[in-house]
């Protein structure tokens, strides 16, 4: 039994939409709201809204490839966001909220490759996927208050109104995935 952690950074847009859902995902032990794949070290939320970063607002997973796996991850990722709009997902628009992933290693690159074009030729959507796969430089986390904002803000207009129809629809499709507690 392999008994290490791995670690997958991926890019959907809001952070808060991804984080949660992986938070709720079997064999995801970890998530943290962050920042990747910019210019600028140490970058603030206020920063990376402005657009001149180069930074994308990500999820970093930690979870356990004996119990979930890197495909399984991005199985949920292409179906939590649109992967087809190049820097926005619905109202959220900039370089910051593009679909990324940022792998930690050849394996996770590969991997990223084949599922992108998996969806390809299942031609689930009608536009081209979009979705940038690059290695990960460096990842910073958010600022605290970003840290569970969904779990802590479920009346937030935003959340109720953006968040929560992702969470539901991850919840139906993955139903038989979801941890006991989760919900």
């Amino acid at each position: 039994m392999n008994t290490m952690s791995e670690i997958a950074t991926l890019a959907g847009g809001c952070f808060w939409c991804l984080e949660a859902v992986y938070d709720q995902l079997i064999g995801v032990t970890s998530v943290v709201s962050g920042y990747a794949g910019g210019e600028v070290p140490n970058p603030s939320y206020r920063l990376v809204c402005t657009g001149t970063t180069g930074h994308a607002e990500v999820v970093q997973i930690t979870y356990n490839p004996d119990l979930v796996t890197f495909e399984d991850l991005l199985n949920v990722f292409f179906t939590i966001h649109d992967p087809t709009t190049l820097n926005r997902q619905g109202a959220d628009v900039g370089t910051q909220y593009r679909s990324a992933i940022f792998y930690h290693n050849q394996d996770q690159k590969e991997i990223a490759e084949s599922t992108i074009r998996r969806f390809e030729q299942e031609k689930i959507w009608d536009d081209p996927i979009v979705t940038e796969v690059a290695p990960l430089d460096e990842f910073f986390p958010a600022e605290d208050y970003h840290q569970e904002y969904f779990s802590n803000n479920p009346n937030q207009p935003y959340c109720r109104a953006v968040v929560a129809p992702k969470v539901a629809k991850f919840r139906k499709k993955f139903v038989s995935r979801l941890k006991e507690n989760a919900g």
